[in-house]
């Protein structure tokens, strides 16, 4: 069985592994090699996806479902290793369908896993490239630093969570980069502050060429704000306000040049001094309450915890 790539992506079709269940009865299924809680509430999975990974590139992303019945969820693409067919995601468990995957140990299986899609971040030899990274993001980012070092780039890494124990992969991101800076707002681990301080430095003293953020979306408005006077190149994720991950659902469109563009299919990372990012914050917010009063009263997400 074949599932083809949506629009946008790279026209390619990935061969669906198969397991047995029951008499006869065959399903799709690929099997988690290992899982970690790197920080609280967050999960790193290891997953035996060997299709997927063959053609596999820094900033693009996968969809899974956890089940039969389950709900598509697009997560972007954390690691790779080609050689033994493992793709590694990372993901916080937030809502219904991340809370059942986070239930999960290694040798069970999700039941649809299809990528890569979305378009590559672009990797060149830049010079002198930044990677800023708030939360989450880390993981990503540590794909795209890792591409850009072994593209010939001198790569700076700033990854900034509000606290210590919010940070990981700490000795990956060292490795993927020519330096890494870490970043905590209360100060309990490296510098304290926002990773925009130490972008300013890091561009106040030295040519910078290029420019990505991947993280939540204030943090990225504040480094295209940043970046804007400078005229350095930049990108931003849009990845945080993927939905259905085909540009069917028309969740992640987001006004880019002033023209309307899907994240999933002609991203996920944009001009960052071309997005409006006014518009996309206030989009995020219209289920706040929705999604408050969601979490107290769903009997799923109950029964999942």
């Amino acid at each position: 069985m074949y599932l083809l790539s949506n629009r946008g992506s790279a026209p390619h079709s990935i061969p669906l592994p198969k397991r047995a269940r029951g008499k006869g009865e065959e399903v799709m299924g690929y099997k988690i090699v290992s899982k970690k809680e790197i920080c609280p509430n967050q999960y790193e999975l290891l997953i035996e996806a060997p299709y997927v990974v063959r053609n596999a590139k820094a900033g693009q992303f996968i969809i899974f479902r956890v089940e039969e019945n389950g709900e598509r969820v697009p997560l972007t693409i954390a690691d790779v290793d080609k050689e033994k067919g493992l793709l590694t995601i990372v993901f916080m468990a937030v809502g219904y369908s991340t809370k059942k995957l986070a239930l999960l140990e290694a040798g069970d299986e999700l039941v649809d896993l299809v990528g890569p899609l979305g378009k590559p971040t672009h990797i060149k030899n830049y010079g002198t490239a930044v990677c800023v990274a708030g939360g989450y993001g880390a993981a990503p980012c540590y794909l795209i630093s890792k591409a850009l070092k072994e593209a010939g780039n001198k790569v700076y890494m700033i990854a900034g969570a509000r606290t210590k124990e919010l940070l990981f992969w700490e000795d990956k991101m060292r490795e993927a980069c020519t330096e890494l800076y870490l970043t905590t707002d209360d100060g309990s681990y490296g510098i304290k502050g926002f990773g925009t301080t130490v972008l300013k430095e890091i561009i106040e003293r030295e040519k910078v060429d290029y420019v990505i953020a991947v993280g939540p979306m204030p943090m990225m408005r504040a480094v295209a704000e940043l970046t804007r006077d400078k005229s350095i190149y930049t990108e931003a994720s849009m990845n945080p306000i993927m939905v259905d991950g085909t540009g069917m659902c028309g969740a992640c469109r987001v006004t880019v040049g002033g023209e309307t563009k899907f994240a999933c299919v002609d991203g996920p990372d944009f001009n960052a001094h071309e997005i409006d990012f006014d518009e996309v914050i206030n989009r995020t917010k219209i289920y706040k309450d929705y999604e408050r009063k969601r979490d107290e009263n769903c009997n799923l997400l109950k029964n999942t915890k």
